[in-house]
């Protein structure tokens, strides 16, 4: 069970919200989104650093997913 308080649609922004069922349509994972917009001004500094590097703008996209997928390895995380 999570230990953050993950925000239901009606408790979004409506800029969050619209993120949120973006990536409901693609099947992505919202958790993070939802459980980061309980601070949204920690949402929105999370996302102006994480956005830019996730999307391959400072480190190359290959780059990130070898760190993620060596740091779940690390953790005994399979997802």
């Amino acid at each position: 069970m999570a230990r953050i308080k993950l925000l239901a649609d009606e408790e979004l922004t409506d800029a969050t919200r619209t993120a949120a069922q973006h990536m409901d349509t693609q099947g992505m994972d919202t958790s993070t989104l939802r459980g980061l917009a309980n601070s949204p001004e920690l949402f929105e500094a999370y996302n102006a650093f994480y956005l830019p590097a996730r999307k391959g703008y400072t480190v190359p996209e290959g780059l990130i997913e070898l760190v993620r997928l060596r740091i779940a390895r690390h953790n005994d995380c399979f997802t």
